[in-house]
């Protein structure tokens, strides 16, 4: 899969013959976060439902058993990419004895760093030493750098924290990308996802910075929508698809939820909704009929 690089890249994605499949990612995050979650996305992985996911390192479900799992399916062409799930949010735990700030012994929840951050009253050092950190314990258990960085909660968007990301790319991991989040939607159609327009909006700033380093991003994004419980995202999921070009990256979070699940995030029920949906044949003949595929 070609990803966006500081070039003229974009242009490889419009040179595909007419009849060409769109080829995109179709990512499934927080791999790590609980047994039942990594459970299921394993299964979507098998099932090739799934092409590429990114793994919580701070997590207390992730382990170098999980990361053997991983490199078994990546290895048997059933998983193409495996990213690092940047974590800088509660209740999650740094690496780094000096993170700050921190709530008790956790990350500050993402309210905090938002405002911290717009205000820009982080700490870089730490930040950076944090982002190094959880880059080599990702490599630690591969073996290798990841093949992209995303955000859990985004947080790697954030004003401060995109530049050490930036970075830390370039430093560590030069062959890998970073998730953006920028829609190719019309604005109309964002209207009804207020957090799309703000992650489009602060991934024009993560754009500009990796251009400036020759790291590379994707180049396009799908997959944001606001989490009601009532949600029908057998119904969402196609619009995700719309104008979304060949090298497009969209998000989800498949999962299934157990206890471990429930302490630590939110977002639990629409987990399983996303994964019957992933799991189902209406997915497969929707891929079919919009000529996509999982590269």
């Amino acid at each position: 899969m070609v990803i966006e690089r500081p070039t003229d890249a974009r242009e490889e994605f419009t040179l595909l013959p007419v009849d060409s499949p769109r080829r995109i990612w179709l990512c499934a995050d927080d791999y790590g976060i609980s047994p039942a979650v990594n459970a299921a996305i394993r299964e979507l992985l098998v099932g090739g439902r799934l092409n590429a996911t990114s793994v919580m390192v701070v997590a207390p479900s992730w382990s170098r058993s999980e990361a053997s799992l991983l490199s078994s399916l990546k290895a048997a062409g059933r998983l193409r990419a495996i990213g690092l799930h940047l974590t800088l949010t509660g209740p999650f735990r740094p690496l780094t004895a000096s993170f700050k700030p921190l709530c008790g012994s956790s990350f500050r929840p993402l309210a905090d760093m938002i405002f911290l951050s717009w205000l820009r009253r982080l700490d870089g050092a730490a930040l950076g030493a944090e982002i190094a950190a959880q880059l080599a314990a990702f490599s630690a258990v591969f073996g290798a750098t990841p093949d992209f960085l995303d955000g859990h909660q985004h947080v790697h968007l954030l004003p401060q924290v995109r530049d050490e990301v930036v970075s830390a790319i370039k430093a560590a991991a030069p062959k890998a990308w970073i998730r953006q989040c920028g829609s190719v939607r019309p604005f109309l159609d964002q209207l009804n996802d207020r957090k799309g327009l703000l992650l489009s909006w602060f991934s024009g700033a993560l754009r500009r910075k990796a251009k400036a380093q020759s790291v590379a991003v994707n180049p396009a994004f799908a997959g944001s929508y606001a989490l009601r419980p009532d949600t029908d995202f057998a119904r969402l999921f196609p619009h995700f698809l719309d104008r979304l070009p060949d090298g497009g990256l969209i998000m989800c979070h498949p999962g299934q939820v157990d206890d471990e699940l429930k302490k630590l995030d939110s977002l639990t029920a629409l987990r399983e909704t996303e994964y019957r949906y992933f799991a189902s044949d209406a997915f497969v003949d929707l891929l079919r009929h919009r000529k996509v595929v999982l590269a």
